[in-house]
């Protein structure tokens, strides 16, 4: 087991009263002016923003509303949000959705109180000093970012997305009642499903795999279970029970508890961030839709890993290689299960090859990365799983 610092400085109020303790966790951080940041008007019309709007004036509170953050969060939107918390000066930024809404607040709250470009600071030419305080009230499992140290933004400028980690916009509090999420599409759930899951995949293959690391070991094999089963039960028939599961398993997969005395390996990451900044296409189907073909790419890297994955979580039988292969068939089965694609076919239709190259120069930078640490993939093997992924 490697050497590792976990600190989880969220604080979870979970379950349906989650809601009433909203004041109290803008009090804990002094917070009197409030930006909420939201995407569609689906809370407006769900009734939620009435209610905290009535929380905030109750507890005398001000605020001011930011809507319109969309999937795969928009660096220009993250920008207009910056030049209004400038003028503001808001305490904190709330953000009321997924991950989408949660990332651009955490944008925010870096880019309205750092000098500089925000895209630089992205890109970590500049490096933040500090940040605005945000809270979250998530609508939907599935990005981890109520309780990450993680943000993805999209230059829509450039067609280029990226992730940025920082221990200074960790939200200080997550408000996770699952009755915000029943009213979700199967589509959008699925996507969370697929997101939850390869969060905690991304950290289990990573290189090398410690046979010492038991303990972390066994606590991702049971989410992945979890997610798994009331993955299946939410996408047939969305309610409270499964929706909870899935709530704290995206919370859980993403905040590093899955990955500690280990690594991180987040190269399917990688390989779909690309594919969601050149055709906008959700990013749970975009890691959907590459993850088989990843998996047989560095199968060989190390086959014990994935044998004991497939006999873990799947339940196969069979030894060695054999097995291996069983669990990431019985893996590509269970997306298509939920209509997500296991191909580019599937999520974007066949791509020439002159496609499948840039992606893979751009997701090796132009040639100036490698990707992954379960197995460290340059230009040329990036591009073998994008053609792979293409059949």
């Amino acid at each position: 087991m490697r050497d590792f610092r976990f600190s989880i400085p969220t604080s979870i109020n979970f379950g349906k009263s989650a809601l009433d303790a909203l004041p109290a966790e803008l009090d804990k951080i002094g917070a009197r002016k409030i930006m909420i940041c939201y995407g569609s008007d689906r809370i407006r019309k769900s009734g939620l923003l009435s209610r905290v709007e009535g929380l905030l004036e109750k507890s005398k509170k001000e605020y001011i509303l930011f809507g319109g953050a969309q999937a795969n969060p928009r660096y220009t939107h993250a920008l207009e949000g910056v030049k209004i918390a400038r003028e503001y000066n808001p305490d904190c930024l709330l953000a009321i959705g997924g991950g989408s809404v949660i990332d651009t607040a955490k944008a925010i709250a870096i880019g309205a109180v750092n000098e500089g470009d925000l895209w630089d600071i992205w890109c970590y030419k500049i490096k933040e000093t500090r940040a605005l305080k945000v809270g979250c009230i998530l609508t939907i499992p599935a990005a981890g970012s109520e309780t990450s140290d993680s943000a993805v933004l999209t230059n829509d400028l450039l067609s280029d997305k990226r992730g940025h980690s920082s221990d200074k916009f960790i939200c200080s509090f997550a408000i996770m009642n699952p009755e915000f999420t029943l009213t979700l599409p199967g589509y959008q759930i699925a996507c969370g499903v697929v997101d939850i899951m390869m969060h905690t995949l991304d950290r289990y293959f990573y290189q090398p795999c410690l046979q010492s690391n038991a303990m972390t070991d066994g606590i991702s094999e049971s989410l992945l279970r979890t997610v798994i089963e009331y993955g299946k039960r939410a996408y047939e028939k969305c309610d409270y029970e499964s929706m909870s599961e899935l709530m704290w398993a995206g919370s859980l997969s993403h905040n590093n508890l899955t990955g500690l005395g280990g690594g991180r390996e987040f190269a399917v990451h990688q390989l779909g961030h690309e594919l969601s900044a050149m055709f906008d296409v959700a990013h749970g189907a975009s890691l959907s839709a590459v993850w088989g073909s990843w998996a047989r790419y560095v199968l060989d890297k190390d086959v014990a890993r994935f044998e004991r994955y497939a006999k873990k979580v799947w339940h196969v039988t069979g030894e060695g290689r054999q097995a291996a292969l069983k669990g990431i068939e019985a893996t590509e089965k269970y997306f298509s299960s939920l209509d997500m694609p296991v191909g580019l076919k599937d999520l974007v239709g066949e791509q020439s090859d002159e496609t499948l190259k840039t992606l893979a120069d751009k997701c090796s930078r132009n040639r100036t990365r490698v990707v992954g640490e379960f197995s460290r993939l340059d230009e040329k093997a990036l591009y073998e799983v994008y053609k792979s992924a293409n059949k």
